[in-house]
């Protein structure tokens, strides 16, 4: 038994989307009662901190329905069913940049939303951008505007609060570290 684990005493699928699916859990709690636990059942995403030859990171703003407001972000979405990770990765970048590059490295994995979600979000660094000459389509329901800032740039919309979501603010943490002085 893991140190203060849970057990699912039984499941109940209560909706299964085109994303994600939720469930509600009974489980059994370390100290003998009983809880339930409501969790959001979701493939994992990628996320891709592109750096251009200038040191610069692509992002692109994006509506976000659940927020109800635009936010910048770096390139990312969802693993498709039975998708490698690194296979998304270098889709997503294609599709929201028309970069694509020969140097894609994993970074890290981290979870998003623990105490909801299942969802595990894979970061990869692109360098050596190359402009596609024919850009990959967007999604049908996807509607990006690129921009190319410098970590300066990237630090003052954290600060204002246009850079809003956790990988987003961690690639840009990353870059302060590792690229402030290149």
């Amino acid at each position: 038994m893991r140190k203060f684990e849970e057990k699912t005493i039984q499941s109940e699928k209560i909706f299964d989307g085109k994303i994600i699916s939720l469930k509600v859990d009974d489980v059994l709690l370390p100290n003998g009662a009983t809880s339930k636990r409501e969790i959001i059942n979701h493939p994992g995403a990628v996320a891709i901190i592109a750096i251009t030859e200038n040191n610069k990171i692509l992002l692109v703003e994006q509506y976000r329905k659940a927020l109800e407001r635009s936010i910048i972000e770096i390139p990312a979405g969802k693993i498709e069913k039975d998708e490698e990770p690194i296979v998304t990765a270098r889709r997503e970048l294609e599709e929201e940049t028309g970069y694509t590059t020969d140097s894609l490295h994993y970074l890290q994995s981290f979870a998003t939303s623990p105490g909801f979600a299942d969802e595990i979000i894979h970061v990869y660094v692109a360098r050596h951008l190359i402009k596609m000459k024919t850009p990959v389509q967007l999604d049908e329901d996807e509607f990006v505007e690129l921009m190319e800032v410098s970590l300066d740039e990237a630090e003052k919309m954290v600060n204002d609060q246009q850079i809003f979501d956790a990988k987003t603010v961690f690639a840009v943490l990353w870059m302060k570290i590792n690229c402030a002085s290149e």
